[in-house]
């Protein structure tokens, strides 16, 4: 059996109302937890980009994939290879500094995972780091050494490297290309 490991999903769908819960409910009627959802706006207005994680194989990544693909509103599906992509996440952390010991420690922390320092209070320091995963949960380790008060994390986004782009694979495309074959 096929182990199973973090799949990347990345989606090019249409801009409108209640396409990222028909897209999550997909994923629940199939029995998966995401680990990791972001959405955001593309160089279209029409268009949102959508990355996913999940834990599967490989073989029930494509199945995922292909009826991902069925959805009207859904242009393009991509399962992102980790080795050919860069992945990052965004993490904010506040973290108590009641005393400027305290503070400097935290700085001086920070600095090492290059960190940036995006509030400072009498009581508190919030830090932003941006990175994989490993890297947010090696910062978090060494905080949780101090008092972490909150913590906010944006999920993962994810681009291939080079010159492919989710673009390549769009529905709207292999229609066209398919029709060009014919004739």
């Amino acid at each position: 059996m096929e182990e199973t490991r973090l799949q990347t999903f990345v989606l090019l769908v249409d801009n409108e109302p209640g396409i990222l819960s028909q897209i999550a409910r997909l994923f629940n009627r199939k029995g998966y937890n995401i680990e990791n959802m972001s959405a955001g706006p593309t160089n279209s207005v029409d268009t949102t980009r959508i990355t996913i994680q999940i834990n599967t194989d490989n073989e029930h990544a494509e199945l995922l994939s292909n009826q991902l693909r069925k959805i009207f509103p859904v242009h393009s599906v991509k399962i992102i290879n980790p080795e050919n992509s860069v992945q990052r996440e965004l993490a904010f952390f506040k973290v108590k500094a009641s005393n400027s010991e305290k503070r400097n420690e935290i700085i001086q922390i920070a600095n090492i995972f290059r960190a940036n320092i995006v509030d400072v209070s009498v009581e508190a320091l919030t830090l932003a780091v941006i990175g994989e995963g490993n890297k947010t949960h090696a910062f978090e380790k060494i905080l949780n050494e101090y008092e972490v008060i909150e913590i906010v994390r944006t999920g993962v986004i994810a681009i291939e490297r080079g010159y492919q782009t989710i673009y390549d694979q769009t529905k709207e495309k292999g229609e066209f290309d398919y029709g060009k074959n014919v004739l």
